[in-house]
């Protein structure tokens, strides 16, 4: 057995390396998506059908193509059809359409879709269209919003669609950025471009009445408000590098009669060369600085060349999208993208394979993600004290990675009182999130097949390997660790995998991260429930030679995606660590 996963390693370690396309970094490849396509395809045709007819019949021959059996469209092409999906492909197809032979056969698409939607919501009524819509975000309006206004440009909320779609107070952005968190906006943080634009078109197509201040408030304000836009949008064109929001911006300005706004241009440059060959869009850009930190933790090694690029990707000023102070890191190396606690704490625990001459921007990192520790002990995601809404709040995954990135640093036996008082509050959060059974639910991975579309084995595995990560930090948090390591154990299938809970379908990306959280421990028998995982890895993946993705990623407002690295990346992780506890001497590189 030793032997198998000896060679297994090898294979899989060099798969990895054959995917590094730069030498200096990975850059991976995001899923295509249907609801990016869609997006893109309305957009385009709002700025100018004619010029961006060749892009839009592409993109809607795509859409017809990758429509699934049952009629609807899921987020990726292996994914579950949903309701948000769905409504946005059905409306993009009518608004674009075909001509000629391929009409029918966008006809036929749409009509599957018709009995789709109908046997989700009951009725092709924008009433219910709209309800329904609304039912599955809550009180979020960060997707939900943006879905309405599209289907109301494409025709499919009726004749008073835009009074379908609600208001978003556009006139808050003209507020000091700090206020932002106690204003309580309705939109997530990293969503202020299309707080403006949609809120704009929004009341462009529906104002209120004449006698509401809020009619003249808003009028007045867009003349003052409407260059940020321009200020906002990076200089690749893309707002966080990503084709939804991008699209969304662009189309409302469109519908509002503001083809030329400052920022149309370079956002539709940056759609047009964000499609892919297929016709198909993905979510966003590239992961490229995620997936690279990620690889270096899983080889254990960093090269001088990777080591340039990530001090190069370190934010040296404040960031003009979130005002995030310099020190973080993004997910991208592209300049739409955003500081982030999860990136950063990658950053700062890959750096230290570099050794002490990077000592000073590690720390650097280490000050910005304590500057950014909420209230509650937790550790958000963009921006502190953003807490309103979910992917603004604390998550489990992200808290425990910012630990393991302070320890990873922090001398073990006289850490500076700041650090010392942060990690007491973080694993006080810990403690409060973890749920009865011992497992968190992380914020930015799920499961479509889990009954709230969590994924409570990657976010507890996450956890628990953070956690284990530095000797001292693994005394501070036994008790949590035992709590969910015994979790894993619970809900590992009899062949010894794993999927989001106990009754979801086995993944490679799942089963290798709660393999290598389970390999972590020192109790023989959680390391042995860790190589029955495995054994099952290496039949899944052949012995490390193939790789199938999963879309247990999410993006932005539960959006899915698979990512070709994810399962490469936690194999190696996972078989380097068997290697470990099976044989005398670790694997050398």
């Amino acid at each position: 057995m030793n032997q198998r996963i000896l060679a297994a390693h090898a294979q899989a370690r060099a798969h990895l390396l054959s995917q590094q396309t730069c030498p200096a970094h990975w850059q991976g490849e995001l899923s295509s998506s249907a609801l990016s396509t869609a997006t893109a395809l309305v957009a385009l045709h709002q700025v100018d059908a004619q010029q961006h007819a060749e892009p839009i019949r592409q993109g809607t021959r795509w859409l017809v193509q990758h429509q699934n059996r049952d009629g609807g469209w899921g987020d990726t092409v292996i994914s579950k059809s949903n309701l948000s999906t769905t409504l946005l492909c059905w409306s993009a197809l009518r608004l674009c359409g075909l001509q000629g032979e391929e009409a029918a056969r966008v006809r036929q698409s749409r009509a599957l879709a018709d009995a789709w939607i109908q046997g989700q919501v009951g009725s092709l009524e924008p009433q219910a269209i709209q309800q329904a819509v609304i039912g599955r975000y809550g009180r979020d309006k960060t997707f939900s919003v943006p879905i309405l206004m599209l289907c109301a440009i494409s025709g499919t909320l009726g004749p008073q669609a835009w009074r379908r779609v609600l208001p978003l107070p556009f006139e808050l952005a003209a507020f000091p950025r700090s206020w932002f968190g106690a204003l309580g906006l309705p939109v997530v943080s990293y969503a202020l471009p299309a707080l403006i634009a949609i809120g704009y078109a929004r009341f462009f197509h529906a104002p209120p009445s004449w006698w509401n201040p809020l009619r003249w408030v808003r009028a007045l304000l867009w003349d003052r408000i409407s260059p940020m836009l321009r200020t906002l949008q990076p200089s690749s064109g893309g707002y966080l590098e990503a084709t939804p929001l991008t699209s969304f911006v662009t189309m409302a300005l469109a519908s509002a009669g503001e083809q030329v706004h400052p920022c149309v241009p370079g956002a539709v440059d940056f759609l047009r060369r964000s499609m892919r060959t297929d016709g198909s869009w993905p979510i966003d850009t590239n992961l490229a600085t995620w997936g690279t930190t990620l690889a270096v933790k899983a080889l254990g090694k960093i090269t001088p060349e990777i080591t340039a690029w990530l001090l190069r990707q370190q934010y040296q000023e404040t960031h003009p999208f979130t005002h995030a102070a310099p020190g973080g890191w993004a997910w991208t190396d592209l300049p739409g993208g955003v500081p982030d606690a999860d990136d950063t704490s990658g950053a700062v625990i890959a750096l230290h394979h570099a050794g002490m001459q990077v000592k000073t921007p590690a720390q650097q990192g280490m000050a910005w993600l304590l500057q950014l520790q909420n209230r509650d002990g937790g550790i958000p995601t963009f921006c502190r004290g953003w807490g309103t809404l979910p992917f603004d709040r604390s998550t489990p995954e992200i808290t425990a990675h910012a630990l393991l990135a302070w320890w990873t640093w922090l001398p073990p036996t006289d850490p500076e009182p700041a650090f010392l008082q942060a990690t007491q509050r973080a694993l006080a959060y810990l403690q409060r999130v973890q749920h009865q059974d011992g497992s968190w639910s992380p914020l930015w991975f799920g499961n479509e097949h889990t009954p709230q579309e969590e994924n409570p084995v990657y976010g507890t595995a996450m956890v628990v390997s953070y956690l284990t990560g530095q000797p001292r930090l693994h005394d501070l948090a036994r008790d949590l660790v035992q709590r969910g390591a015994h979790y894993l154990r619970r809900v590992q299938r009899p062949d010894g995998a794993f999927g989001g809970d106990e009754s979801a379908p086995a993944t490679v990306e799942e089963t290798a991260v709660a393999a290598h959280a389970l390999m972590s421990l020192p109790d023989p028998q959680m390391r042995q429930s860790g190589l029955r995982a495995v054994e099952w890895l290496l039949s899944a993946t052949q012995d490390g030679s193939t790789f199938a993705s999963a879309p247990i990623g999410l993006y932005f407002a539960r959006l899915w995606y698979h990512e070709r690295l994810y399962p490469i990346i936690w194999t190696v992780q996972a078989l380097r660590r068997a290697c470990e506890i099976t044989a005398p001497q670790p694997p050398q590189g």
